[in-house]
């Protein structure tokens, strides 16, 4: 017998595989400039509509062995790793913030975070789709329900949040500016809608965390894999990985630095 608790897990998984699901439709839609809500699912080889008995998260996927069930052609293993990877970040949402309306606008905030990923990774752009919208709606959260990642015992509070929202313009408005086009508009909107969720705190930790991977992935593909240091890796992937383990960990790694970071 599962216990109690363990069912709204269950639930946030499954929530999360359905987003996931709708992240897909997203990634391989909003690039393209097509509609997310029409027409249906489609098999990318064939066109052939998916039926919803065949578009069930994962499992469809296992049980027609990763082939389109109209003409037999492979799918990318990424569309259920996209799902298992949202369903995962909703479960981890739940245990750090509890069953409140601030992990049901956090569980938006990690699909949007995957979206922007996928879609920067492949065509090296960040979509205003995501991100303009993200922004009022960042801060009208951050006004009602959100609390600080880095105090949780205190409100974020609007003024936070604005202020979170204009440092990371700021912040990457100078960047893209010394860069000269090194750092792109889309980087400049992302990191303001993470300030407005993440608050100023969150933005300097978000952009740390992002050029540490940043600069370890890129040394790595310059020493292993023989590419040129003028070979461009879009950031917003990186961006969005420190931007989560801000939301998940922003407050230990507060502590933690003044524990012991300071002193060193």
């Amino acid at each position: 017998m599962i216990p109690g608790g363990a069912w709204l897990y269950i639930f946030s998984a499954v929530i999360g595989l359905i987003a996931g699901s709708f992240a897909n439709v997203c990634i391989y839609r909003l690039p393209r400039g097509k509609s997310v809500i029409r027409p249906a699912s489609r098999c990318p080889s064939c066109q052939t509509p998916i039926k919803p008995w065949n578009n069930i998260p994962v499992l469809s996927y296992l049980m027609l062995r990763g082939r389109c069930r109209a003409c037999g052609q492979p799918i990318s293993a990424r569309y259920p790793a996209v799902e298992c990877l949202n369903g995962l970040l909703y479960t981890i949402a739940l245990y750090r913030f509890g069953p409140t309306a601030r992990t049901l606008f956090y569980f938006l905030f990690i699909t949007a975070l995957i979206v922007i990923t996928f879609i920067d990774y492949d065509f090296q752009i960040i979509p205003d789709e995501i991100t303009l919208p993200g922004i009022p709606v960042g801060i009208l959260a951050g006004w009602l329900i959100l609390p600080d990642p880095f105090y949780r015992a205190l409100d974020m509070g609007m003024v936070a949040s604005l202020i979170g929202a204009a440092t990371g313009f700021a912040l990457f408005y100078a960047i893209a500016f010394m860069s000269r086009g090194g750092m792109g508009g889309g980087d400049i909107k992302m990191m303001t809608m993470a300030g407005a969720v993440l608050g100023w705190e969150g933005v300097l930790l978000t952009t740390f965390t992002a050029s540490l991977l940043g600069s370890a992935i890129g040394i790595y593909l310059v020493i292993f894999k023989g590419k040129g240091r003028k070979w461009k890796i879009p950031f917003g992937p990186f961006l969005a990985a420190g931007a989560l383990f801000s939301l998940f960990y922003g407050q230990e790694a507060v502590s933690w630095y003044l524990r012991y970071g300071r002193h060193w």
